[in-house]
């Protein structure tokens, strides 16, 4: 059972560093990333997978040379070996330019079972890149996926999906092998037997000490290695067009503070007057 789980880097908000060119394109090489939120329970749905049925979990990403953190943070989540498709040709892709190169890096690794990818990511928040890199592969697609099992013997994927409308609903949905798995925010992994709780620690320790040489196990390709025309992938290949991109500014304190230290007897019992109604429930 081969696995691919897509990751992507996305700025890292607490830095307060997000760089942008003068044509508002963000500059990811010249800010902080980590690896996008929803994506682990991408990784943790295909450490399941392995954990039950064997194989090998691959995780790829696309970006510049810095998102090989990116990856190996994804391999402490859980990766036997990481894939990064990376050069100049590649930079400045919307959904549907990443979609095509990350589909023919799926496609020169071999043919996954499964291919995994997170909900949306943190930065562009559009949820397209999943299921567009589906389409190129022709592979059938389960989104909002809260659990799956595999059946190896008829090749197939049986998984809970929620549908959100006025009312919350989970579906269940079956698709033949190989097939695109979007995991869902709520996605919740199942480990009832014993040997799979113990199996999965033994993998989770592997990957740990794996991601401390993380390069070691990182295979890096470039456009040229993809068989990729620049002209189709990229900015050149984006019909999406971004007029501009503007920070959003913080919002004014509008709450004065007094600063009370440990030593000061008459304002640490200022504080502790104002605290005891609150205390007692009033």
């Amino acid at each position: 059972m081969h696995s691919v789980v897509l990751t992507k880097g996305v700025p890292d908000f607490r830095e307060g560093q997000v760089s942008f060119d003068e044509d508002g394109h963000l500059e990811r090489g010249k800010t902080p990333t980590v690896m996008n939120p929803n994506d682990q329970f991408a990784l943790r749905a295909a450490l399941q997978t392995k954990v039950k049925h064997g194989g090998q979990v691959s995780a790829m990403s696309m970006g510049p040379p810095g998102y090989g953190d990116v990856l190996r943070e994804a391999m402490t989540v859980y990766a036997d070996d990481l894939y990064l498709l990376s050069d100049r040709e590649m930079a400045a892709a919307d959904t549907w330019a990443t979609a095509i190169t990350l589909s023919s890096g799926i496609e020169k690794i071999g043919e996954p079972d499964l291919v995994f990818a997170g909900f949306k990511t943190a930065d562009g928040e559009t949820g397209q890149t999943g299921p567009q890199t589906a389409w190129c592969l022709d592979y059938p697609i389960i989104t909002h996926v809260i659990a799956m099992e595999v059946d190896e013997a008829e090749r197939r994927v049986r998984a809970k999906r929620l549908v959100e409308g006025d009312v919350d609903e989970i579906e269940t949905v079956e698709s033949p092998l190989p097939a695109f798995i979007i995991t869902d925010p709520e996605y919740e992994s199942s480990y009832r037997k014993a040997t799979h709780r113990l199996r999965r620690k033994q993998l989770k320790d592997e990957t740990e000490v794996r991601a401390e040489e993380h390069e070691d196990h990182m295979t890096t390709w470039d456009h040229a290695d993809l068989n990729l025309d620049p002209d189709y992938i990229g900015l050149d290949g984006s019909p999406t067009i971004v007029s501009s991109v503007d920070p959003i500014p913080k919002a004014p304190a509008e709450r004065e503070a007094t600063m009370v230290t440990p030593d000061d007897e008459e304002g640490m019992s200022e504080v502790l007057e104002t605290m005891q109604p609150f205390a007692a429930g009033d």
